[in-house]
């Protein structure tokens, strides 16, 4: 049986139909068109059917889509009606800031465990209050990583640790077993075929701005 290759940009604008669906359905909506869709995400409706139609055919002609059939299809397809174990390794301000953004948790991603090479001085400042990391979540020093991932079945991994040491963590998470990496160090990693990485440099993006403003002017 041949399996379908579905496109990365629609993968992408699935994330922002759920995340359009899942509000749709906290508001009580029943029903809902590819119109109401794509101008709620900035997308042509064309644009919607054609992504929709890769996975069957969720709407009724005529009538539009029922809002919590396809936010359940949309959130399956994305496989974030389970929860997906993820560790962080480097806990400066990033770090910190994304074990307490609570939009990964929403989404099915767990936070379990913060690595850093200073654990005893991090757990000290969440004892004594002067941090703002949620109290259940255990910091480790790095050597603990491959006990740990096994231990949590972990399969994600957050690199946020400066340039210069994000391919030791990289090689260790490959080691330890992790498949799927996001890494905000500004550097190129190199992992095998296998594991997938997903890029976030900040400064790429105000750099694409800052030219693009310096074009119009």
């Amino acid at each position: 049986m041949k399996v379908l290759k579905i496109p990365e940009p629609t993968v992408v604008r699935l994330s922002l139909y759920s995340r359009f669906l899942n509000q749709a359905n906290d508001r009580g909506m029943d029903i809902i068109s590819s119109d109401e869709i794509g101008v709620a995400v900035g997308i042509p409706s064309a644009q919607v059917r054609k992504d929709l139609s890769y996975f069957g055919e969720f709407g009724i002609r005529g009538v539009g889509y029922r809002v919590k059939d396809l936010c359940e299809q949309v959130d399956k397809l994305l496989c974030v009606n389970q929860s997906w174990p993820v560790i962080i390794i480097g806990a400066g301000h990033l770090g910190k800031a994304l074990a307490t953004y609570k939009g990964l948790l929403d989404r099915g991603f767990d936070v379990v465990a913060l690595f850093d090479s200073h654990p005893n001085e991090l757990e000290h400042e969440k004892d004594s209050g002067t941090d703002t990391l949620p109290e259940n979540l255990p910091i480790y020093p790095l050597d603990m990583l491959n006990k740990v991932v096994q231990e949590k079945q972990v399969k994600m991994g957050i690199i946020a640790v400066p340039a210069d040491s994000a391919q030791s963590i990289a090689d260790d998470l490959v080691q330890s077993g992790v498949a799927s990496i996001i890494n905000f160090a500004p550097v190129v990693l190199n992992v095998p075929d296998h594991i997938e990485v997903r890029n976030i440099d900040l400064t790429v993006n105000l750099e694409v701005l800052s030219f693009n403003l310096g074009m119009r002017s």
